[in-house]
C-alpha cells in the first residue's frame, strides 16, 4: 500500500495533500492545469524533494524530512511511465525494457530475458527489434509501460499515460491498458485530466485543485455530488445552486422550484443534474412530468453519437441527447423547446 502525506512549495505551488492507494487500487490524480499533479507524482518517486510529511510504501519509510531518511529514485522499485515516454531513440524496444534492470546491475543476458518476457506478457513480442521512431503512439506508450513492468515494480507511477494519442487511438489504447493495469497488481496512481480516461482506467478518483484534495471516491460518488465548480465541468455534470425547502423541494435563483423525490437539506444547497436525465420536447409534454420548463436553446454541438444542448432559462443546464432528436426537434439555437428531469434522478446536498 502507498501512505503519502505530502507537503512541499514549487514556484507559486504550495502542496499539502494526502493520499492512500491500496494494493491492487487503481487511483486517478485527476485537477486543472498547476494544481500539483505531476508534482505529486515525482514527490512519491524521489524525484521531488518535500519539506514535511513521509511517503510510505508497503510499510517501508521512502522519505521523511523529519528523520533525515530518503531512500533514492533509483531504490524504491517505483515504476514511471513518463507523459512523453522518454524511450532511448539509438536503442531497440528490447533494450529500452532491459534498460532499467541493466541500471539496477543485472547482466546483459539476464535483462534482455526479462524485458523478452515482459514484452510476450503484454503483446509486444512482435515490436522488439524495432526503433522507437518506427513506433506509433500507443505502441510506445506500452512499450513505456513494459519498460516500468520489467524491474518488478511495487507501485507504478503513470503521468498522462493516454495524452499524446490521436482519438482514433486512444479509445483502442485505453482498453488494453486497463488490462495491461489489471494484471500489474500492487497500487497504481496515475494523472489525467480526461474524465473518460479515468472512468475506464480507474477504482477511485482523487481530485486535487490547487494543492488540496478536495473530492474522492468512485466515478459514481463524485459525479453524483461534485464538491466544486470545477468537478461538475470535468465530469460534465451541471451543478446549480438553491434553497432547499427540508422536505423535497429546491428554489433556484430564478424562481423555478424542482423537486426531488428524496428528501432535500433545508438552507443552502447545491444542486447536480445529469445532462443523459434531460430530456427535451417540441411541446409541452402530455402527462404533465413533476420538473418541466420551457427554454431557450444555447450553444448546440453535435458529436458522432451524442448532442449536447445547453439550455438558457429558469433552469439553466446541458441536456444531451442523439444527433437524430435535433433534427427530429429542430434544435438550433434561440428555438425554444421544453424540457424535464424526473424526481428521482436530481441530486441536492448542502454546499
Amino acid at each position: 500500500m502507498l501512505d503519502a502525506d505530502l507537503t512541499l512549495s514549487r514556484g507559486t505551488l504550495e502542496l499539502e495533500l494526502t493520499l492512500q492507494v491500496a494494493a491492487g487500487e487503481v487511483v486517478a490524480l485527476l485537477g486543472p492545469n498547476g494544481s500539483g499533479k505531476t508534482t505529486t507524482l515525482r514527490a512519491i518517486a524521489g524525484l521531488q524533494p518535500i519539506a514535511a510529511g513521509r511517503v510510505e510504501l508497503d510499510g517501508t519509510v521512502l522519505d521523511e524530512p523529519s528523520t533525515h531518511t530518503f531512500v533514492q529514485p533509483s531504490e524504491r522499485r517505483i515504476g514511471y511511465v513518463f507523459q512523453d515516454h522518454l524511450l532511448f531513440p539509438r536503442m531497440s524496444v528490447l533494450d529500452n525494457v532491459a534498460f532499467g534492470l541493466r541500471s539496477r546491475g543485472e547482466r546483459r543476458a539476464t535483462a534482455r530475458a526479462t524485458a523478452t518476457a515482459t514484452l510476450e506478457r503484454l503483446g509486444l513480442t512482435d515490436l522488439a527489434g524495432a526503433r522507437p521512431h518506427e513506433l506509433s503512439g500507443g505502441q510506445s506508450q506500452r512499450v513505456a509501460l513494459a519498460r516500468a513492468l520489467a524491474t518488478a515494480p511495487r507501485l507504478m507511477l503513470l503521468d498522462e499515460p493516454l495524452a499524446s494519442l490521436d482519438a482514433t487511438a486512444k479509445a483502442a489504447v485505453r482498453t488494453e491498458l486497463r488490462h495491461d493495469l489489471v494484471a500489474v497488481g500492487g497500487p497504481r496512481l496515475l494523472v489525467t485530466h480526461d474524465a473518460v480516461d479515468a472512468a475506464v482506467l480507474a477504482d477511485r478518483l482523487v481530485i486535487v485543485e490547487a494543492g488540496r484534495v478536495v473530492q474522492s471516491g468512485t466515478v459514481e460518488e463524485v459525479s453524483t455530488r461534485p464538491a466544486s465548480r470545477f468537478v461538475a465541468d470535468l465530469l460534465g455534470v451541471d451543478l446549480l445552486s438553491g434553497v432547499g425547502d427540508g422536505r423535497h423541494a429546491v428554489r433556484l435563483a430564478s424562481g423555478a422550484v424542482l423537486t426531488l423525490a428524496d428528501p432535500v437539506p433545508d438552507g443552502e444547497v447545491s444542486l447536480a443534474v445529469r445532462p443523459r436525465a434531460v430530456a427535451l420536447y417540441a411541446t409541452r409534454p402530455e402527462g404533465s412530468p413533476r420538473n418541466t420548463w420551457e427554454a431557450t436553446v444555447g450553444l448546440v454541438e453535435v458529436d458522432v453519437d451524442r448532442a449536447r444542448v445547453q439550455l438558457v432559462g429558469p433552469v439553466p443546464v446541458t441536456a444531451e441527447v442523439t444527433p437524430a432528436a435535433v433534427r427530429e426537434l429542430g434544435i438550433t439555437t434561440g428555438a425554444t423547446v421544453w424540457a424535464s428531469v424526473k424526481a428521482v434522478d436530481l441530486v441536492a446536498y448542502e454546499r
